[in-house]
């Protein structure tokens, strides 16, 4: 005697699964254009806070509610003379100022100041003999303008960052627009021996918000 009620339920979970395949293939795509993306570092700009080829994850909504906070790890499209090619490339660094802040180097402990407090970076890229990078290549006195973001690599000696494109330029040309930015990367999650949360470092904490005018 044949279960026509199973029979049923067999038949009805065939017809249904192209649908649930729709479905979660669906939901993918919609996370990954507006949530959550991952992306893999390709050069050494950002050790050893990231190092080449790590996997980070990369929270695509944040910015959309607030803007960029110092000390976060950001993903952005890279302006079009910070390329290697004509097409968009997506670079990834570490805010060091916001619209307003007046960012120097250097104290006389060889630090970055912004807005007039010296800022300790723990995260800067030290090689194998103990040697710290320099917090930036070249002395510089900028004031980011509104609406953009002044950023730079952890590995400060091998970034192609905002100090990169200044070099005592156009401050507009050396920052980036908050509307070129894509997300925040809040995790390493590849390889697993290296997973670990992207926070702001403390010393951020530290930082005033810039005199109003």
């Amino acid at each position: 005697m044949i279960d026509e009620h199973t029979q049923r339920r067999r038949s009805s979970f065939w017809k249904e699964l192209p649908i649930l395949l729709g479905v979660a293939i669906l939901v993918a795509i919609l996370v990954r254009t507006f949530v959550l993306q991952t992306f893999y570092i390709p050069s050494p700009s950002m050790e050893h806070t990231l190092n080449i080829d790590d996997r980070v994850l990369v929270y695509k909504l944040v910015y959309d509610f607030r803007s960029p906070h110092r000390g976060e790890i950001i993903v952005f499209e890279a302006p079009a003379d910070w390329r290697t090619g004509p097409e968009g490339e997506d670079f990834i660094k570490r805010v060091i100022g916001v619209g307003g802040d007046r960012v120097v180097c250097c104290d006389p402990q060889n630090r970055l100041v912004i807005n007039g407090q010296s800022l300790d970076e723990p995260y800067i890229y030290t090689n194998e003999g103990g040697i710290q990078d320099a917090p930036a290549k070249e002395p510089f006195d900028i004031t980011v303008p509104a609406g953009r973001l002044w950023v730079m690599g952890d590995h400060r000696a091998a970034s192609g960052d905002s100090l990169e494109h200044y070099s005592g330029g156009d401050v507009n040309d050396a920052t980036i627009s908050e509307d070129a930015v894509i997300g925040r990367a809040f995790a390493i999650f590849w390889p697993v021996g290296r997973a670990t949360w992207l926070t702001v470092p403390k010393p951020f904490d530290k930082i005033p918000d810039p005199a109003p005018k």
